[in-house]
């Protein structure tokens, strides 16, 4: 049985929490207002209108119904901007009653972004104004280190206020060199767990199930916002010193890194720190024994004489690494052997865990930057806040395309075919994969040329990448073809050998002309700054691809250019033993080169590809597929693996090798967050798989978005769990579409714990009305309550419904809505009804005694009501009068 409340909220806790905020002086008391007005904003966006104003005018605290007529008119934003205000403008008691309020609702609504600003003001006592002054104005420094910090900021404002850009093709002018306050746009940053699955010590499992319940309380995840991540943490309890951010290739995690020092260094944020010092994985590759100072000077050499007084002051200090996955060491984060001193010479990489450990530098704050499939091979990890990105939003993508073309006719007309091609579309999240398309599509509309709308997979994507830059360039296809075979070459060592920065011997090496016209299109060159390092071990000139994804396209492509059977093998074998993730797009671009059609595209310019590489990849993973799908059936717990399997078959385009490949009764990818194209490739799945029987979704958190990728094929599935993925009444008309579907065999459908309203229940009554298979329906834990929560109890009703087990668990149901009940004894099929965990009376008890005289009812749950003990006991009476009947309380 799941619990109601997982927190609890006395009346003791209440008035300790009051007396918290009157103790504050005015002037400090607005300020904590609008130091967290931020985070109010989006807590209050989120909650739940009606329960909100009803806690408000309950505790007199502000009489705002008129506000709930401008939310319906005018959205969310609007009507909690003017509350907020509002509460301003009131004054003191009014700021102090709805932080209250919230401290109320927190039982009932635990949204994790709520429960972070509440344990803010309340866990951190005390010490709450000297950390918002702290972030607010700073510390004071020695006079000493004044000027050091001041040519230090100087220094990092010329390594971040510009964000390098490439030309698209069919442009005239040279590299953009756009302003990073002008060009960033923000990305969505959330509390993540989903690689934190290692066993732990049997007291934390225990005490862990309580973080389950909790976790199963809040239906979204925490939002986190940049300037919050060194903030309280709710999760781990304290102001945390180790943060890691997460994200899959692509999404943004080193230009946010850029701009998180950008926003230091002018002072937007973070000015508790005194010191930030950027590093990114990829130049640590010092073979030699280094100290921590020397790591530092060697990258700021205008720092050595103060060096020793600035790492005095550890609390003041941040340090960032970016790309761990990008790392040539594999870090451990176990403390033994760890670095204590500053001055102590070690390998770097354990420098930089012992930093994340705390064993070297005590109270400095670490940032690192990771792939989320590099963070589940560590020994050890611990980082007191985990985070991952989650790219653009809907409206970013938009305003993305307006920034990059610059000429809004020109913008809409670009984003409008990409808004119709589903696939690129969904792409478009992903920052990286949103400049490919622009590049992609740029000369195509500029010239007015068709595009090809069959682009459906990332090696298609890559391919047309491509295939517009060749079509620039006047190369023949012996000379383009010989550039692309040195180049993939050097890209698969790199791949393989985690090098992602080339100096010139490995150019040589592989034979790349590093004055090529074409490299420069994939390629960039970095001129290093002088410092204290040796020549041999800093040189001059390195280069590197463009991004790391388009790296692992050369480093497949070439296999099809310059095809070796033993080659291809050996590159296979050492691309599945890498558990970090490495090699999951080469693998990905192999499979999708895999297709004829994909590959077409290029042949114009660089002749053919072998047929005989296509025929061993197919070969291999069909072999691939069979150990994997074998595993996941007795074992069903690594469900990445399983998604990585999906991905390969997405981009082979393959439908017959799917049917061949895959003969799954259950795909379980529950507890695991699917990204809006994992929910395309999953549709692809699912449309070639005639035997998946079950499809559980529960807690994937694919929101409307990764919702309608799936739609359209969700009829053919029997056992359907969506489960908490954040569906909402916009939802609702797929939801209707699917168990109309005249092939629906949809016989149990789980919608527990979205964000369903009664505003619902009209489009979920029509489907139930026109379905013949739907026999278990779960609406648990949606706000069902309203005008037409009778519409969907009627159609339930109906002596036609065949729904024989029903689930409405804490929707908020009151006596207001009981009398309803009673028509579903009507429904000859309910067997099954859980009322449980709701807000039911005594004076709710004649109408289920109706329900229960009326009905074939085998089992009615009504446990944790509010039911008296005289009521309890004269329902429970009702077991005897029919005989299998079971009733609990």
């Amino acid at each position: 049985m799941e619990f109601r409340q997982e927190r609890v909220v006395s009346s003791e806790d209440i008035r300790a929490f009051q007396e918290l905020l009157s103790a504050y002086d005015d002037a400090s008391l607005r300020f904590i207002y609008e130091y967290f007005r931020g985070d109010l904003s989006y807590v209050l966006e989120t909650l739940d209108t009606p329960a909100l104003l009803s806690e408000l005018r309950s505790r007199n605290v502000i009489y705002a119904d008129n506000l709930l007529d401008i939310k319906k008119s005018w959205g969310a934003e609007l009507f909690v901007s003017l509350l907020l205000q509002e509460i301003l403008d009131v004054g003191r008691e009014a700021v102090i009653g709805l932080l209250v309020c919230l401290f109320v609702l927190q039982v009932d609504h635990p949204h994790p972004n709520l429960l972070a600003i509440l344990g803010e003001i309340g866990q951190t006592g005390d010490n709450l104004m000297p950390l918002i002054l702290l972030d607010q104005y700073g510390d004071t420094l020695p006079p000493a280190l004044n000027d050091s910090q001041a040519i230090h900021k100087n220094y990092l404002l010329e390594e971040t206020q510009i964000l390098q850009e490439l030309k698209a093709v069919g442009y005239t002018q040279e590299t953009q060199k756009l302003l990073i306050s002008e060009r960033y746009l923000d990305l969505t940053l959330v509390s993540t767990k989903y690689f934190r699955n290692r066993s732990t010590h049997e007291v934390i499992e225990t005490g862990g199930k309580h973080e389950y319940y909790l976790q199963k309380a809040q239906n979204r995840l925490e939002r986190i916002t940049t300037n919050r991540l060194f903030r309280w943490c709710y999760r781990s309890g304290c102001v945390p010193c180790t943060v890691m951010v997460s994200g899959v290739p692509g999404v943004g995690k080193t230009t946010l890194m850029q701009k998180i020092v950008y926003d230091w260094v002018t002072g937007r944020h973070y000015k508790r720190f005194a010191f930030v010092f950027f590093f990114k994985f990829r130049e640590l590759y010092i073979s030699q024994d280094i100290s921590l100072e020397e790591m530092i000077v060697g990258k700021y050499p205008y720092l050595q004489s103060h060096i020793g007084n600035i790492l005095q002051y550890p609390e003041k200090l941040l340090f960032i690494f970016d790309g761990l996955n990008e790392s040539s060491k594999s870090l451990d984060f176990r403390v033994n052997h760890q670095c204590i001193s500053t001055q102590q010479r070690l390998k770097c990489d354990m420098i930089v865990a012992s930093l994340a450990n705390q064993s070297l530098l005590k109270g400095c704050s670490v940032l690192m930057t990771s792939r989320p499939a590099k963070l589940a091979t560590l020994e050890s990890i611990n980082f007191q806040r985990m985070s991952e990105i989650m790219g653009f939003s809907l409206k970013e993508r938009e305003k993305y395309f307006e920034q990059v073309f610059r000429d809004k006719s020109l913008s809409d007309k670009v984003f409008q075919y990409v808004r119709e091609n589903d696939v690129l579309y969904t792409f478009c999240y992903i920052p990286t994969y949103c400049w490919s398309v622009c590049t992609m599509l740029s000369k195509c509309f500029i010239s007015e040329m068709a595009m090809n709308s069959q682009t459906k997979t990332i090696t298609q994507l890559f391919v047309a990448y491509v295939a517009n830059i060749l079509q620039n360039h006047t190369l023949q296809k012996d000379d383009a073809k010989n550039t692309f075979q040195t180049i993939g070459w050097m890209a698969e060592y790199g791949i393989m050998n985690h090098v992602l920065t080339f100096r010139e011997d490995h150019c040589k090496l592989f034979s790349v002309d590093t004055n090529s016209g074409l490299l420069s299109s994939f390629f960039v060159e970095y001129a290093q700054r002088p410092s204290s390092f040796s020549t041999s071990e800093f040189p001059a000139v390195t280069y590197s691809f463009l991004h790391l994804t388009i790296q692992e396209f050369f480093s497949a492509m070439v296999h099809f250019l310059d095809y070796s059977e033993d080659r291809m093998k050996t590159s296979l074998s050492k691309a599945v033993e890498f558990e970090d993730g490495r090699c999951d797009f080469f693998l990905r671009f192999l499979c999708g080169l895999s297709d004829l059609s994909t590959r077409s595209t290029l042949k114009p310019y660089v002749g053919e590809f072998s047929n005989r590489a296509s025929k061993q990849i197919i070969e291999w993973l069909m072999l691939s597929a069979k150990k994997i799908i074998k595993k996941t059936e007795k074992e069903n717990d690594d469900k990445r693996k399983l998604m990585n399997l999906f991905n390969l078959l997405f981009e082979t385009r393959n439908k017959a090798l799917v049917k061949e490949c895959l003969k799954l009764k259950k795909i379980d990818f529950s507890e695991h967050y699917l990204t809006p194209v994992d929910c395309n490739v999953l549709a692809f799945i699912l449309q070639c798989s005639e035997d998946t029987k079950c499809l559980d979704l529960d807690t994937c958190f694919i929101q409307s978005e990764g919702f309608m990728k799936l739609a359209h094929h969700l009829h053919i599935i029997e056992d359907l769990r969506l489960f908490k993925n954040d569906l909402k009444d916009d939802d609702a008309e797929a939801l209707c579409r699917i168990l109309q579907n005249p092939n629906c065999r949809v016989k149990r459908l789980g919608l527990r714990e979205n964000s369903f309203t009664d505003q619902s229940c009209v489009m979920l009554a029509q489907a139930i009305h026109k379905n013949s298979t739907l026999e278990e329906l779960d609406l648990s834990r949606n706000n069902l309550m309203g005008k037409d929560f009778h519409v969907i109890i009627d159609a339930l009703s109906y002596p036609t419904c065949r729904i024989s087990r029903l689930w409405l668990q804490q929707v908020k149901m009151n006596d207001q809505y009981s009398p309803c009940l009673r028509s579903l004894g009507g429904n000859p099929n309910l067997e099954l009804f859980d009322l449980g965990l709701n807000y039911l009376t005594d004076s709710s008890g004649g109408y289920i005694k109706e329900l229960i005289e009326r009905s074939k009812l085998r089992e009615l749950r009504i446990n944790t009501n509010d039911f008296s003990r005289q009521a309890e006991e004269t329902l429970k009476s009702m077991e005897s009068l029919r005989p299998g009947l079971q009733i609990l309380l």
